[in-house]
């Protein structure tokens, strides 16, 4: 990997200025400088500690920001920033990465490495306010405030309440952006930090459009899983709750809410009066 990088003012970055004392005096950057990528940007953000649900819905919600032609931000680190720019570039988008680290720092694993060549290869940017800066817990804190002034939308995918994605919606509030979160399990850990956002009104609940859902599986070309399956065939003629779904296919609650939460996102199934059944999406 090449070790050739440039610099640009900060506050010549689209948002940035909105910083004020905090804007970074300089940005250093690999990859071809391209100031229309700044100008309809979106951050999706998330846990490291990602769930099989929190992968599935940032896809989804990666495919159809880049449909709608948003240039993708996010972190670079494991778990939901790398699924995120990885979904961005397998649809054909152009995502940014915003380091947590210096540019120029050689100590980062192979992953890593291949997907910023991938970045950079497909017209995207991998930026720091440090040059060679070796990661640490303040480093990534610090970071987060750029990510926010620099997105117009702040897309919130998989979040513990405390976490380092807070401290960027956090900034993305005080900036005035708009946050979006997604709903999760009520069960799990790293969906309480988004379901907080929405029931505070702090953050509004993100859906996938059907027309993008429907993309998402012609593009992956894959069949629904086996546990999806068969809660179809389970409400193909009758409405079921949670605990009668799992009663039925002997399986833990928490595992069958987590998939009728990923189905109801998707628009294939719905929810009344607490019990589930199936919406005929092609309609």
């Amino acid at each position: 990997m090449a070790n050739q990088f440039g610099s640009i003012e900060g506050k010549k970055v689209k948002g940035l200025a909105d910083l004020g004392s905090r804007c970074p005096k300089k940005l250093w950057f690999r990859g071809n400088w391209d100031d229309k990528l700044f100008e309809n940007a979106a951050a999706i953000i998330g846990s490291r500690r990602m769930t099989d649900y929190g992968r599935k819905v940032t896809e989804k919600m990666a495919a159809q920001l880049t449909a709608e032609g948003k240039t993708i931000v996010s972190g670079l680190v494991y778990g939901v920033d790398q699924t995120v720019h990885r979904a961005c570039l397998e649809f054909g988008g152009r995502t940014v990465a915003v380091l947590g680290w210096g540019i120029g720092w050689d100590k980062l694993g192979d992953e890593e490495k291949k997907l910023i060549e991938s970045i950079e290869k497909n017209g995207g940017l991998v930026i720091s306010e440090w040059e060679g800066m070796r990661p640490a817990l303040w480093t990534f804190a610090y970071r987060d405030r750029i990510m926010a002034a620099m997105a117009s939308e702040i897309y919130v995918a998989e979040a513990a309440v405390k976490s380092g994605t807070m401290i960027t919606v956090e900034w993305g509030l005080k900036l005035g952006r708009e946050i979006w979160a997604v709903p999760g399990p009520v069960t799990s850990k790293v969906s309480e930090g988004t379901n907080k956002l929405i029931s505070e009104g702090k953050a509004r609940m993100w859906m996938p459009n059907q027309q993008a859902s429907l993309s998402l599986r012609d593009k992956n070309n894959t069949q629904r899983d086996r546990s999806n399956t068969d809660i179809y065939i389970s409400l193909q003629n009758e409405t079921l709750t949670v605990d009668e779904l799992a009663r039925k296919l002997g399986k833990p609650v928490e595992e069958v809410g987590g998939q009728l939460s990923l189905l109801e996102l998707s628009g294939e199934v719905e929810e009344r009066e607490g019990k589930y059944s199936i919406i005929n999406i092609l309609e």
